[in-house]
């Protein structure tokens, strides 16, 4: 009979000490004074918004956001009692001459169509609702041409 013999090996383990365990990544809190110094060399000629994030540590999309901000803020201070733009229904008639009103003569509806000319091995097409002044030109065009 053989003797065995057991060896027991223990993993190696690493306790944490009560060291205080860093938080995540926080948001960095800009002052406005840096804020708007982006702002406003963002809007001067040639800059671009990347180019000025990029020189701060700053994401370029921040920026962006600051500006709108800032747009926002000017105009509502620049009109604080203004109300918001409202459309508004209108209808047009004519002007009412001696007590009757004038009515526009009656329109005739356009049907489209198409105008083919055939001239010396070209043909030129016009489609759709054609007016005079374009077939003048386009005749006008083929005779200096011929």
């Amino acid at each position: 009979m053989r003797a065995t013999t057991k060896v027991c090996i223990k993993p190696s383990m690493h306790i944490m000490s009560n060291q205080a365990i860093r938080a995540r990544h926080q948001r960095r809190d800009h002052s406005p004074e840096f804020k708007r110094e982006l702002v406003t060399r963002s809007r001067l000629p040639n800059a671009t918004v990347s180019s000025i994030a990029l020189e701060a540590g700053i994401n370029a999309n921040l920026p962006f956001t600051w500006r709108r901000a800032h747009l926002d803020a000017t105009e509502s201070a620049a009109s604080p009692n203004a109300s918001p733009a409202v459309l508004v229904p209108v209808s047009l008639e004519a002007p009412i001459e001696d007590g009757v009103t004038a009515s526009s003569p009656p329109t005739v509806p356009r049907t489209p169509g198409t105008i083919e000319i055939d001239l010396a091995g070209a043909r030129v097409r016009l489609r759709g609702a054609v007016d005079e002044a374009s077939v003048r030109c386009v005749l006008q065009t083929l005779r200096g041409l011929a």
